[in-house]
């Protein structure tokens, strides 16, 4: 096999020694310039550090789930991901290919196997890397980003809403949009993978397919024909998108929603937290896949809050990040716009990705901003 050009770098995410080190020998190797590290933070920290062409990841750290890991890397780089891991069994393989690894395989390995996996994955097309584009085409890409984000909140009568959206300095595919319907509202918060031009245009067909959806009175349906509608873009940038996809009746306070892979939707309610089930995976991770719709009920007071990921990055754990919203979203802030920009500022400044934040909140019985 031909090898690697050796400008290329790879980094090895492992705990057990034994296997890392033959994990480095083998990589090195292919041509390879590597770097190792035994925890999934001190993995991340030399991804983003430096950056990766390959990342070997294993599923049993120490600190961060091997899932988790790749799910946070997703967030900000290209990176061709192979899982290296004991756990065998379907729904893990699931779980990493759905999260954005391109490749899997179990321990024992074989070496040879391993050097003809990684062969396979760089013989198929990759985007752009995220830091590549010129300072014109980030420009360009901050321009399509802003335009993807509504002018101002609706008016809907008992219901008060807001949304924020603060990129990185590499120009992201988070955005957040809503439109009336007839009896209240759509409203949808996605993340394309990746960086640049290339992320703000997947963003952008993505809305445009989402928001053309709502002529279908079934949100299941609806979610279908937009994501058959989507996967062929997706299939040719090797590209994925988590969104989370919401139908409010206004009268009722029902909400029918579709989260694929976004996993940051809450119903905040007399206090309470509570973190809404995703339905199935990124929508282009898996072609074919079908979504199962949930629901909530808004009773007045009650809100629903939609993240993304971007906040994670702040945060030890997901649970962390949990109480943290659940925090500033529940205590002593009366307006979605006074939740959402603390939110934000949970996040700092620090993070590698964008961070959204969108809250709709029906207003309690005695309250009357939001009537027309």
């Amino acid at each position: 096999m031909p090898a690697v050009p050796n400008n290329r770098r790879a980094v090895i995410v492992e705990d057990n020694a034994d296997i890392r080190r033959l994990l480095v020998q083998i990589v090195s190797e292919q041509g390879f310039t590597v770097a190792e590290a035994e925890t999934g933070r001190d993995g991340l920290e030399l991804i983003r550090a430096g950056g990766a062409d390959l990342i070997t990841l294993d599923l049993n750290l120490p600190d961060l789930d091997g899932i988790e890991v790749c799910r946070q890397v997703r967030a900000f780089s290209d990176a061709y991901i192979l899982m290296i891991t004991a756990r065998v069994e379907e729904v893990d393989r699931l779980s990493g290919l759905e999260t954005g690894a391109d490749d899997y395989i179990s321990k024992p390995f074989s070496p040879r196997e391993l050097q003809a996996r990684i062969g396979a994955l760089f013989r198929r097309p990759r985007s752009q890397p995220v830091d590549a584009a010129p300072g014109a085409d980030q420009d360009r890409a901050a321009e399509v980003q802003r335009s993807l984000l509504p002018g101002e909140p609706l008016r809907i009568q008992d219901y008060d809403m807001a949304g924020r959206c603060r990129p990185t300095r590499n120009v992201g595919g988070d955005f957040f949009d809503w439109c009336a319907t007839d009896n209240g509202l759509q409203l949808t918060v996605a993340d394309a993978m990746g960086k640049g031009m290339g992320a703000a245009l997947i963003a952008a067909t993505v809305r445009a397919v989402l928001r053309s959806s709502n002529r279908h009175a079934d949100l299941n349906q609806a979610f279908a024909a937009a994501s058959q509608a989507l996967e062929w873009d997706l299939a040719q940038s090797s590209s994925f998108v988590t969104i989370f996809h919401a139908r409010l009746d206004a009268g009722s306070g029902a909400v029918d929603y579709v989260d694929a892979g976004h996993g940051l939707g809450l119903h905040l309610y007399d206090g309470g937290l509570r973190r809404l089930p995703s339905g199935g995976p990124p929508v282009g991770a898996v072609p074919g896949s079908m979504w199962t719709a949930g629901s909530l009920l808004l009773a007045p007071g009650d809100s629903l809050l939609v993240l993304s990921d971007g906040l994670l990055d702040a945060f030890d754990s997901v649970d962390a990040a949990m109480d943290a919203v659940a925090a500033v979203a529940t205590t002593g802030r009366e307006s979605p716009e006074e939740v959402c920009d603390a939110v934000l500022e949970l996040a700092g400044t620090a993070v590698a990705d964008d961070v959204t934040a969108v809250m709709l909140r029906r207003c309690p019985p005695d309250h009357t901003e939001g009537a027309p």
